[in-house]
């Protein structure tokens, strides 16, 4: 090992812990998506609801899945450091602690969920509470690193924020606040085997056991395939419940047909996407692949905007209505 490689993943990281790197700890890449599809499940539910208490209620999730992404923090920062994408992250890399991150994320996870009951409600600040305690004890501490279907079973604790959003303005959870945590509960296995099928090597040497390295990779491009061609329908679904309009119809149609595809093409070509990330000496990140991985990059970039399309264009057709809730 060469002095620089030593300095890039020994002690001599460790370092007194600045702001950003407590920000760090709550994911706030993650912390965005779960705000964005919670707000989609607030502004959806036909209710009146005060706006100041709208943005508490939503300030209440983004605080508590950062909580809850810090206590990940801590348990996992062993596997952490031997990932590649991981290995800088504040606990790994020494410039926080573990007791401090499990600290940090207790005390986030209780104050919003007190807050939610206080500014909110009690069925809401529940909800929050399970979503909560189901990604750290069920998922991370669990299923994580015992079966392949982590992120199957796992992925509940993600697709729950636009039910919280939604419970918070009505104190209640109707089918088309579950609806919407069904398309995020099905999205999630795609999305997540499709990075594993680059990101194997990293997986394999913390001994987490994703589904290519269980299953196989032929296999995994297999069921990504099953799944989106479930999602794609599911994703239409909100049209004929009355929560999507012909815009979201169309969004939803579109996308899912565009999902299908490029599941189809990572089948097909599947033996040549046999790659791995592009080592970068500052920074990895998850887009910059070699060119045998492009086809499994490609389909986890798109199942984002799809999802995100989905969800942005819920929220278009509805925030005319929120307007006139609120006046």
């Amino acid at each position: 090992m060469t002095s620089m490689e030593a300095a890039e993943t020994g002690p001599a990281l460790a370092r007194i812990a600045y702001a950003s790197d407590y920000i760090a700890l709550l994911k706030p890449r993650v912390m965005s998506l779960v705000v964005f599809t919670a707000i989609t499940g607030l502004v959806c539910a036909p209710v009146k609801m005060d706006p100041w208490l709208a943005a508490v209620a939503i300030l209440c999730i983004a605080v508590g899945a950062g909580g809850s992404a810090a206590l990940n923090m801590a348990y996992d920062a062993d596997i952490d450091a031997v990932m590649r994408r991981t290995r800088r992250r504040p606990v790994p890399a020494g410039r926080v602690q573990p007791a401090d991150a499990r600290a940090l994320g207790l005390t986030l996870s209780l104050f919003s969920v007190a807050v939610m009951g206080l500014a909110a409600n009690w069925f809401a600040a529940g909800c929050l509470a399970f979503t909560i305690a189901f990604y750290v004890v069920v998922y991370t501490l669990w299923l994580k690193r015992r079966t392949p279907q982590n992120i199957v079973i796992g992925g509940l604790a993600g697709a729950l924020p636009p039910l919280v959003g939604w419970a918070a303005a009505t104190g209640a959870a109707p089918i088309n606040a579950w609806l919407l945590v069904a398309i995020i509960f099905v999205w999630t296995p795609p999305h997540f085997w499709a990075l594993s099928l680059y990101t194997c090597e990293d997986y394999a040497a913390a001994g987490v056991p994703m589904m290519p390295l269980v299953k196989g990779r032929a296999s995994t491009r297999r069921q990504i395939l099953a799944y989106c061609l479930v999602l794609a329908p599911l994703g239409l679904t909100p049209v004929f419940t009355g929560l999507g309009g012909l815009l979201f119809g169309a969004v939803a149609a579109l996308g899912g047909a565009g999902l299908i595809g490029f599941a189809m093409r990572l089948l097909v070509h599947g033996d040549r996407d046999d790659g791995e990330l592009v080592s970068d000496p500052v920074k990895t990140t998850l887009y910059k692949v070699g060119r045998g991985a492009r086809k499994a990059r490609d389909l986890f970039a798109y199942s984002l905007f799809y999802l995100f399309g989905l969800f942005a264009t819920l929220l278009i057709e509805h925030v005319g209505v929120l307007s006139g809730r609120l006046l």
